[in-house]
Order: C-alpha cells, then sequence, then structure tokens
C-alpha cells in the first residue's frame, strides 16, 4: 500500500478491511516522511506497533 491510500482508510468513514501479516488492523496513524503506519488489532487494542506502509495490505 502506499501511503497515500493509508491516509485515505484512515480518514475514511467507512471500515475498510487492512491486513498487516494476514492479520486484520486498524490504522491508527499515518506518517508521510517515514512512510510508517501505527495499527493495532481489535482482539489487542492495547498493542499498538509501527509498521511499513508498504507492508500493509488493502483486501
Amino acid at each position: 500500500m502506499n501511503v497515500g491510500r493509508a491516509k485515505e482508510i484512515l480518514e475514511s468513514a467507512d471500515m475498510i478491511n487492512v491486513t498487516y501479516d494476514g492479520t486484520p488492523v486498524i490504522i491508527q496513524h499515518v506518517d508521510e516522511n517515514t512512510k510508517m503506519a501505527r495499527i493495532y488489532t481489535r482482539q489487542d487494542p492495547e498493542n499498538e506497533r509501527d509498521v511499513p506502509v508498504l507492508n500493509l495490505i488493502e483486501e
């Protein structure tokens, strides 16, 4: 995924399915400079982590 699309998904009112390493995730923040996204899973919302936007897959 590219940074622009990740930001669109983040700002969208619609629930768009995104996965990271095969796990459904929610994008919380996108950093355009570092091309990293802060994500978490619904099952473990306390476990946030920063991952490369390129590794996110839109389902």
